[in-house]
């Protein structure tokens, strides 16, 4: 069954002039320098709040509402959102390579929106790209087959000069796809693997979300977990799976531990990598994933461990050990990754420029920029002279990060395996290899700094 539209559809005149008051605000000025974003250096100290973990949910069957709500934050603190089905984040949903997900998404804001289901293999009319935005009160239904392997994706929307807005007040959540593979490995289950949506907010002066953007992206004053406030996790002595989502706007977290014992890495946006890595420091920017293991055996009970961005010198989370757990181990091999061969046949270059352009060019939502033929591995070559950071998302496929020159010079083990986002700094040329090959059809490619990409550093192409 296609996805198709239920509720009134939304014409292009009717999206603009929706929008039309965000576009005239970005024009205007309304992107000037924002007041009072000086950081605490450690927000998170005093009370600490349990750390709220979403409802999960089989996507066969799932209504999913995006509505303004009244969400808890901890310690007795709640504040109006944007939340898809009440919860923020969203309903972590669960499934396997081979099921099926149908999901009807009811839009109970005011905006149009869409959901698009990141890191997903969709074809168009299941990926929320902006030209299938619903407005008030209509509904979508989504039908796909989860070609998937096992890996962390998420869901957001994706409405085009809305996303930033959207996703700041809440709507995002977890989609996690299991299989075979990932089950012959005995990772830590059940209570022992953790999801973790990292983002950051701010509040006005009543104390509920707000939204504020400027063009360098929303960075907000105070982080949140899971939309807990000063969270806290009662842990054993053993080894838990973490599962982290970058689901902010605009901030890069480098996460640590802060007695100083390794994270170590068993996966990223595509799902398993080959082999463990231990690394003392992990950089995560907005819509990448990691999939970590903790170990926390031979810790004292009552022993107190943070996990830390050390950008912003931010307490995140604070674990309590307790009692001895149950026997997990950490695996050395993890999965089998067959590499993209190259030479490619084509190599494209994309240049972000500036704050809203790919290639010299705004987004335009009925432009297609370029055609990719379908099953054919080709290199993509990202470029930028300034204004970055850009994260840097492909819709409709993986791909393997090749070099980088520039900048940093250098990749990342978080940068190994399969990925859909790949962080762009300044001045640095990153080179992947891309195959389209589960559908063909319209697609997007952006910057997933979201104030970027509403501002229009964003590009149709065509897989045929």
């Amino acid at each position: 069954m296609a996805s198709q539209h239920i509720g009134p559809p939304l014409s292009r005149r009717a999206f603009l002039g929706a929008v039309g008051g965000s576009a005239a605000w970005f024009a205007t000025g309304g992107l000037g320098a924002l007041a009072g974003t000086t950081l605490a250096a450690k927000p998170g100290g005093g009370t600490r709040n349990p750390l709220y973990l979403p409802p999960t949910v089989s996507p066969a069957g799932l209504g999913l509402t995006a509505a303004a709500g009244t969400v808890p934050l901890g310690g007795g603190k709640t504040s109006t959102a944007w939340v898809y089905n009440g919860s923020l984040p969203g309903p972590t949903i669960v499934a396997r390579t081979g099921d099926r997900a149908t999901i009807a998404l009811t839009n109970g804001l005011a905006q149009p929106t869409t959901t698009h289901w990141h890191g997903m293999l969709v074809d168009h009319g299941n990926d929320g790209h902006p030209m299938e935005a619903i407005g008030p009160g209509g509904t979508y239904a989504y039908d796909f087959p989860i070609l998937n392997r096992a890996a962390l994706n998420w869901y957001h929307p994706h409405p085009h000069m809305l996303t930033g807005e959207q996703v700041a007040m809440g709507l995002a959540g977890a989609f996690i796809v299991r299989d075979a593979v990932e089950d012959a490995l005995g990772l830590p289950g059940g209570a022992y693997e953790i999801p973790l949506v990292l983002r950051d907010t701010r509040f006005d002066p009543a104390g509920n979300m707000q939204y504020k953007p400027r063009s360098g992206g929303f960075e907000g004053p105070i982080p949140l977990i899971n939309g807990t406030l000063n969270p806290k996790l009662d842990v054993l002595q053993t080894i838990y799976r973490f599962r982290a989502l970058g689901g902010s706007n605009a901030r890069i977290f480098r996460l640590a531990l802060g007695n100083g014992r390794p994270l170590y890495l068993i996966g990223n946006d595509g799902g398993l990598l080959a082999s463990t890595v231990q690394e003392s420091q992990i950089d995560l920017a907005p819509g990448e994933r990691l999939d970590l293991l903790v170990d926390f055996r031979g810790l004292a009970n009552g022993t107190k461990v943070t996990l830390r961005d050390l950008r912003a010198g931010w307490d995140l989370l604070e674990f309590n050990v307790g009692d001895p757990g149950p026997s997990f181990t950490i695996p050395t091999t993890l999965s089998t990754i067959t590499p993209l061969a190259g030479p490619s046949a084509v190599t494209r270059r994309f240049s972000f420029d500036g704050m809203t352009k790919i290639n010299g060019r705004e987004y335009d939502m009925e432009r297609i920029d370029f055609s990719v033929p379908f099953g054919t591995i080709e290199r993509w070559r990202f470029t930028t002279s300034g204004n970055a950071p850009h994260p840097v998302h492909v819709h409709g496929a993986s791909f393997q990060v090749v070099s980088r020159s520039g900048g940093r010079g250098r990749t990342y083990s978080w940068e190994q395996g399969w990925k859909d986002t790949v962080l762009l700094e300044d001045r640095e040329t990153v080179d992947v290899f891309v195959r389209f090959d589960a559908y063909r059809g319209v697609y997007l490619m952006h910057c997933h700094k979201l104030e970027h990409e509403d501002m229009g550093m964003m590009s149709n192409f065509e897989v045929i």
